[in-house]
């Protein structure tokens, strides 16, 4: 996040999981036996677990498995409550375990598009209230007139005075077609809108080209998550950029928190030509390693923006970009989050995401905990952090991506001073290009 003035938002028509980041396996089985689902999510881990604390015992975990599998279980919760008390053991707060319909709502949520009413809101810190961010353009919340700002003090006429931004989405969200009603005040005037959910999808790439006072074109693409449609709207967007020939991009990661792993070495590829992207390491070795497939869209210079909320696979981009000398790094440290999690479903309909494995970067480094240095260190300095909006990211109002602007335009300046005419040389080729 934008410590101090950008308080973590989440979408009303997506919520992207910051941390997984492997594909799903299904389970052959098909039970609603309490106690095989137990024994099921005990053998992933005693399987596929990699440690990463150093505190796992197996000959704990091999007598955990006996002392709870002589109990008897009435019903599907109450193994619930023995597999999520089983995980805590485990000391990993990636590894955990969703219930059927959390476990729905995430597998649809890495789609990139799901029923809403198209907002973005965030907690405020100062007052516990939820606001409006933003309606999304084009989106019921959009076409109602919801507003910036906005408070939302109801749901279906229920308060939810000290509600989490997680308890507020679960109420707005709902099956297309259906209607919910939100109590709002703006302006210390209490109003109630009246919005039919619709299928929300989420463009998750900004992008334009600015120009600088000297008319130098700059691309400038910001990237928001990794879902499964990141790899074609990035693909579009840079090639919609690219024929009006900027001199050099601005790929603005900062607040990404990841999502699929497949997506961020998709998006790699596209930056990077050749060389390793990201390798991973289970606790029997490494395993895998991905590499650039020469097919980059774009050979022009690159500043990539990271921040503290840069996470996962955003570390993994960034990563790739720094140790390829593909382009440079401007922001502050990453959040440091190189584990991998596999994305299991159980018999019942439930799932379990289990770390397996741990990103490392080209080099060989470990990503977790450790993050990704920026080339560059820059903070974000705003003269009036009140009226800093997200339409104002990748402006001159953007402190760190004019330090990124100035970097790719003292490139510019050497290169076209590389490429002037020197009478003293009598370069006469380059006199002629005039």
């Amino acid at each position: 996040m934008f410590k101090g003035f950008l308080k973590i938002f989440l979408t009303i028509a997506v919520f992207s999981s910051p941390y997984f980041s492997f594909q799903a396996k299904s389970s052959s089985l098909v039970t609603d036996n309490p106690k095989e689902i137990i024994d099921q999510v005990w053998q992933i881990i005693y399987r596929d677990f990699l440690d990463y604390s150093e505190k796992f015992n197996v000959n704990d975990w091999i007598e955990l498995r006996k002392e709870i599998l002589s109990n008897k279980y009435l019903d599907n919760d109450d193994a619930y409550i023995v597999i999520k008390d089983m995980l805590t053991k485990l000391d990993d707060p990636y590894t955990r375990f969703l219930d059927p319909k959390e476990f729905n709502e995430m597998r649809i949520d890495t789609t990139g598009e799901l029923m809403g009413v198209g907002i973005q809101i965030s907690l405020d810190e100062a007052t516990n209230q939820i606001v409006v961010v933003s309606p999304i353009e084009g989106t019921p919340a959009f076409f109602a007139g919801i507003k910036p700002k906005d408070i939302i003090v109801s749901i279906d006429g229920k308060l939810i005075k000290g509600f989490t931004i997680d308890n507020t989405v679960k109420l707005i969200r709902g099956k297309k077609g259906t209607k919910v009603e939100l109590g709002i005040i703006r302006e210390d005037e209490f109003i109630k809108v009246s919005l039919i959910r619709d299928r929300i999808e989420i463009n998750v790439v900004d992008s334009r080209i600015n120009k600088t006072d000297l008319g130098v074109k700059i691309g400038y693409l910001r990237l928001k998550q990794f879902n499964a449609k990141s790899p074609k709207e990035m693909s579009l967007s840079i090639e919609k950029l690219e024929k009006q020939k900027p001199f050099g991009y601005v790929l603005d990661l900062r607040s990404n928190p990841g999502g699929l792993l497949e997506a961020s070495i998709e998006i790699a590829r596209q930056w990077i030509n050749k060389g390793i992207i990201v390798s991973t390491k289970t606790k029997d070795g490494i395993t895998d390693i991905r590499k650039a497939k020469s097919r980059a869209l774009t050979n022009r210079p690159v500043v990539v923006l990271i921040n503290e909320s840069s996470a996962s696979a955003s570390e993994i981009l960034s990563g790739a970009i720094k140790e390829n000398n593909r382009g440079v790094l401007v922001g502050k440290k990453t959040f440091g989050k190189g584990l991998v999690q596999s994305v299991r479903s159980l018999s019942d309909g439930s799932g379990l995401t289990v770390t397996v494995a741990k990103y490392l970067t080209p080099s060989g480094k470990d990503i977790n905990k450790n993050g990704i240095e920026p080339d560059f260190k820059s903070d974000l300095l705003l003269r009036d952090k009140d009226n800093f909006k997200n339409s104002d990211l990748g402006t001159v109002k953007d402190s760190q991506y004019v330090a990124a602007e100035n970097i790719l335009l003292k490139k510019y300046s050497a290169e076209s001073n590389k490429n002037s005419y020197n009478p003293k040389k009598a370069n006469i080729r380059n006199a002629l290009k005039k």
